[in-house]
This record gives C-alpha cells, sequence and structure tokens, in this order.
C-alpha cells in the first residue's frame, strides 16, 4: 500500500545525509562546493575518490565504481545517523540508478573481445548489475528489509527517495536508507551521450541561461536515512527535514524529449503538491531538475510558470556546480534541498549569467546564494523514457 508521508500516513524524518560528489565528498565539503565556483570541464569526476578503507585492497577490484560511491555515501549517512535501534527485518533499502555498472560492462565486454570470452570476468554480472549498490548497503548492514533498485534514468534518485519514505510512512519499514549513484563516465558512455547531442560542446553548464546548450555530465552519490518521525524522536536522533510527499508521472511522449509545454512535469509538481497537503504558495524554493540543455530547461520553466504564476518561489540548479549525475542526480538534489533548509540559503544557479528571455516564467537565483525563510521545497528530476519525478521536502517541526 502506497501512502502519503505525514498527511495519510506516519511522518518521516530525515535523520541524516551522506553525499559524494564533484564538488566535495561528505556533507560540509558538498554544501561549501555549491557555493564555489564550478570547474570548467565537459566531465564532473568526483576528484580523489578512494573507497579502498570501505572494502579493502582486494576486494575493492569486485566492486564497480557506482557501488563504490553509494556505499561510501550510505557510510556516512549511517555513520551520523547513530543507532539505528530497530530490528534489522523493519530496516529498507531503495538505492536508484540510470545506469549502474557501465566501466564494468565496458571493460569486459573489450577483454572478451581482445582475449576470447572464457576471459570474462565471472564478477562481471554482480558488478554491473543496477542492484548491486543497495545489494552491498544491504549485506554491509545487514539490513534485511526491502531492498529495491529503481532505474528510471535521471528520475531515479528522486524515485528512490520518494519511495523509500512511503515505505516508512505505510508502516512496512521503520527506517530506510534511499538514494542513488551513478558511475556513467565510460569511453563509451560519454561517446553516446555526446552522439545524441546531449552534452555540451563547451564544457559549460549554464541552466536556463540563452547560451544552454547540453549538459555537463557527472557522477556522485547521495543517501538518506529517512525514518518514522516518533521512531526518530523515541531515539533522540536529531531530526533534519522532513519528507512531506512526492509524486510519479510519465509523458507517454518521446524517448528523450519532453512533453510539449511540460504537461508531464505539470501533473507531477501538483501530484507532488496534492500528496503532501500543501497549496502552490506554500512553496518556499524549487531545486530544478535544470540540465542546461534547450527542450528540457524549457519545458521545466513553462512548467513551473503553469503552477505557480507570477512571482512564483525561488528557483535554483545546482548542476550548474554538480553536472548532471543522471540517475544520481535526484538524491544529490534532495539533499542539497535538506541542507538549504538548515542553512536557510539557496545555492545560486552556478555558471548562468542571466535568464532565457524567453524563459522568465521563474525567478531563478544567480550570483550568490539567497536567503529564505525555510518551508516546502520542491525537488524535480526528469529522465528520457518520459520518467517524471518531484520530492516534497520541509523543515523539520
Amino acid at each position: 500500500m502506497l501512502v502519503a508521508p505525514g498527511q495519510h500516513g506516519r511522518r518521516v524524518a530525515v535523520t541524516a545525509i551522506g553525499v559524494v560528489g564533484p564538488c566535495g565528498i561528505g556533507v560540509d565539503a558538498f554544501w561549501d562546493g555549491l557555493l564555489g565556483t564550478p570547474l570548467d570541464e565537459r566531465e564532473r569526476h568526483v576528484p580523489d575518490f578512494d573507497a579502498t578503507n570501505l572494502f579493502g585492497e582486494k576486494d575493492i577490484r569486485r566492486v564497480d565504481r557506482y557501488t563504490q560511491l553509494a556505499v561510501h555515501a550510505a557510510d556516512q549517512a549511517i555513520t551520523a545517523a547513530g543507532d539505528l535501534k530497530a530490528n534489522p527485518d523493519r530496516i529498507g533499502v531503495i538505492v536508484g540508478t540510470g545506469v549502474g555498472g557501465l566501466a564494468t560492462l565496458e571493460a569486459q565486454i573489450i577483454n572478451g573481445h581482445e582475449k576470447g570470452l572464457r576471459r570474462v570476468s565471472p564478477f562481471l554480472v554482480p558488478m554491473m548489475m543496477s542492484n548491486a549498490a543497495a545489494a552491498a548497503i544491504s549485506m554491509r548492514w545487514g539490513y534485511q528489509g526491502p531492498c529495491q533498485s529503481i532505474v528510471t534514468a535521471c528520475a531515479a534518485g528522486t524515485h528512490s527517495v520518494t519511495d523509500a519514505a512511503r515505505l516508512v510512512a505505510s508502516g512496512r519499514c521503520d527506517i530506510v536508507i534511499g538514494g542513488s549513484s551513478e558511475a556513467p563516465m565510460t569511453p563509451t558512455g560519454v561517446a553516446a551521450f555526446t552522439n545524441m547531442t546531449a552534452m555540451t560542446k563547451t564544457g559549460l553548464s549554464c541552466p536556463f541561461d540563452a547560451r544552454r546548450e547540453g549538459f555537463v555530465i557527472a557522477e556522485g552519490a547521495g543517501i538518506l536515512v529517512l525514518e518514522e518521525w516518533d521512531h526518530a524522536v523515541a531515539r533522540g536522533a536529531a531530526i533534519l527535514a522532513e519528507i512531506l510527499g512526492g509524486a510519479s508521472t510519465a509523458d507517454a511522449h518521446h524517448i528523450t524529449a519532453p512533453a510539449p509545454g511540460g504537461s508531464g512535469a505539470i501533473a507531477c509538481m501538483q501530484l507532488a503538491l496534492d500528496d503532501a497537503g500543501i497549496r502552490a504558495e506554500d512553496v518556499a524554493h524549487i531545486n530544478a531538475h535544470g540540465t542546461s540543455t534547450p527542450l528540457n530547461d524549457a519545458a521545466e520553466a513553462e512548467a513551473i510558470g503553469k503552477i505557480f504564476g507570477a512571482g512564483g518561489p525561488p528557483v535554483t540548479s545546482t548542476k550548474g556546480v554538480t553536472g548532471h549525475a543522471l540517475g544520481a542526480a535526484g538524491s544529490l538534489e534532495a539533499v542539497a534541498a535538506v541542507l538549504s533548509l538548515q542553512k536557510g540559503l539557496i545555492p545560486p544557479t552556478a555558471g548562468t549569467t542571466a535568464v532565457d528571455p524567453e524563459l522568465t516564467q521563474i525567478d531563478l537565483v544567480l550570483g550568490a546564494p539567497r536567503p529564505f525563510e525555510p518551508g516546502p521545497v520542491l525537488s524535480n528530476s526528469f529522465g528520457f523514457g518520459g520518467h517524471n519525478g518531484t520530492l516534497v521536502v520541509g523543515p523539520p517541526g
């Protein structure tokens, strides 16, 4: 049974977060990076990333980078959460991805072609499978509740956090580890996005700017510890935020292009507002999908304008700094939303100097962080295949 957090089901607290991003590893470094100057690169890797301490010298060779990123972020979050005090069979894991272990798959295809199929690694399947990260977290910490992976392209992170919250709200779990991870920057992966003209040619990520012409591909992972509110209070946990609701829709239009006029995004945002039991005027901030691609930014801006009208809430896209981490994007942005609520600040849309004159429906935060009174934050994600996701995060209390 799927029920809305808070309004129809049990309240869902965010009690810890962990993050591995191109602009920083760990919550403090990530936040500082969101307020800093973006790198000028067509690919945004996580610098100096090393998960050897989590897996060991031998076993790490049997774990794809996307799983390493996820486990690292989970380790941060679970450590920060403290003693969870729950039965293992009531702790679940939902960790999504867009492409899973692409690096392993590509390397082993080359290996089989050059050395023969008998030389393909027996670890190929458990390393490349899209549920490997969720499984690794479940096994590492002994969580025996539902363990799932959502694969909905660039909406996977938002869908994963939303569905994790529903497992708590419905009463199935007391705690769910929710988020997503991605490490897509193999030669073939980059070539594929480049050849479909989705990626920037200049290395510039400038969401909603007239100069936008493609996204900057990235990697990363974001993990949230979601907990039934009274359970969190009873164990004395620090509550960082509350998951108020969320929604998922499909454009049913085109494999890569958004529906005209942003109709799928409009439906998704409205359903998320309804799910959270709030009105458009209650929203204090929108963390946009904002990939810096011509069609997607235009469709999202139009959708926001139709839902919120003139004078809508301030909007930002953190992808100006992080780049677009595909399936990990939604969970990175969920972490950013929680941090914005904690800090009372909205990060600026880095790389963007002026909003495209045709997209004046939105109040885009530019130049410097903008203070705001913490209230419900919408975080949008839209993926290839027409997948739409919206998460509603509120301040604690």
